[in-house]
Formats: structure tokens, C-alpha cells, sequence
């Protein structure tokens, strides 16, 4: 597998069609989302990466500033962009009903389960299954960049029905209303 990783180095899908940059969840107003274990640009905890290479699976604990009056939902997209492909890979793809959380502006580690969400949570299918799905990327790829970006949408995004049902970057392409904030945060892994 290193050998693949070595080859495809210079692959890289880029930030171009990350869902932060579509033109339709475009925003001015900033939302700040962090994270209690990991640092924007820092590497994700071992406890957020795929089973399979040693990780536990376990979406990480977010919390971001009150969205503004108004926000009907939050979306949530988390993308792989330096995967070797033409588009970032989508690891997770969730809508948050903000009145569900009560006042909390936070989800714990584990609430983008796909078998367990968190309350108000609803995990939508991402490029690789459904719910979170950690980082696994190519050995000897070099490291990989893993955007978490949270959407306060004016308008709740309609999922499951018509063309945007099941697919990540239907849903994506869907958001009708304004984006009346938005907060972006990386996290890094490589193998």
C-alpha cells in the first residue's frame, strides 16, 4: 500500500470543491467552531480514525458560538480534501436541529453515530457509508486534510426526497436558503 501512497502523492482533490468554497453556502458571518481535542491545522486523536488502522471510529466533541437569530438548521459536512480523487471524499454529513440541542452549541464525542446519533442529529449517507466516518487514508499518501465545516441555514435542507435523497453532494447542491453563518475547522491524519 505504501507504494500506491508514493504514487499518487501529487493527487490531490484541493480545496475547489470543498463545500466551504459552493457558492450557495457562501456567508460572511462567522461561526467559531472548535474542538476540545484537536487544535485547528493539529492532528486528529488516533480515537477518531477508522478502526481498521487502530482507531476507535469516534466522532470528535465540536462546539461553535450561538448561530444567529433565525437559523432554522445546521448542516454539517466534514471532507477528506487531499484524498487522490477529483472531489474531497465526504466522511460525514449531518443536519443538527438547533432547538433539539436546547442551548447547547455543542455535540459530544460519538453523536454523529450511525446507529446512535446524538438528540436532534440526523446522519446522512457521506461518500463512504452512513454517519462519521474517521480518517483512513492511502500509507505513504502523506498527510491528509480533514475539513469540518458547520452551515446555519436559514431554510432546513429537504433530504429525503427528489434528487438530493442519499447523496452527499445532492444534499449539498440543495441548500436553497440563505447561509446566515458559517465556521470551518481542519484537522490532520496520516498514515
Amino acid at each position: 500500500m505504501t507504494l500506491l501512497g508514493t504514487l499518487l502523492k501529487n493527487r490531490r482533490a484541493g480545496e475547489t470543491h470543498l463545500a466551504w468554497n459552493q457558492p450557495q453556502l457562501h456567508s460572511s458571518e462567522p461561526l467559531d467552531l472548535t474542538s476540545t481535542q484537536f487544535q485547528d491545522g493539529g492532528a486528529l486523536p488516533l480515537e477518531h480514525v477508522l478502526k481498521r488502522f487502530g482507531g476507535k471510529n469516534l466522532s470528535p466533541q465540536l462546539e461553535w458560538s450561538p448561530p444567529p437569530e433565525g437559523t432554522a438548521q445546521l448542516l454539517l459536512a466534514v471532507e477528506d480534501f487531499d484524498v487522490p480523487m477529483s472531489r474531497p471524499a465526504v466522511h460525514c454529513l449531518a443536519l443538527i436541529d438547533p432547538h433539539g440541542l436546547g442551548s447547547a452549541h455543542r455535540l459530544p464525542a460519538g453523536a454523529l453515530s450511525a446507529k446512535q446519533p446524538a438528540a436532534g442529529v440526523t446522519v446522512l449517507r457521506s461518500t463512504v457509508g452512513r454517519g462519521y466516518q474517521g480518517p483512513g487514508p492511502i500509507k505513504g499518501h502523506g498527510p491528509h486534510r480533514y475539513a469540518f465545516q458547520l452551515f446555519a441555514l436559514a431554510t432546513a435542507v429537504d433530504h429525503g426526497t427528489g434528487s438530493a435523497a442519499g447523496r452527499p453532494r445532492a444534499v449539498l447542491a440543495s441548500v436553497t436558503g440563505p447561509v446566515l453563518a458559517r465556521g470551518r475547522l481542519t484537522g490532520t491524519f496520516e498514515r
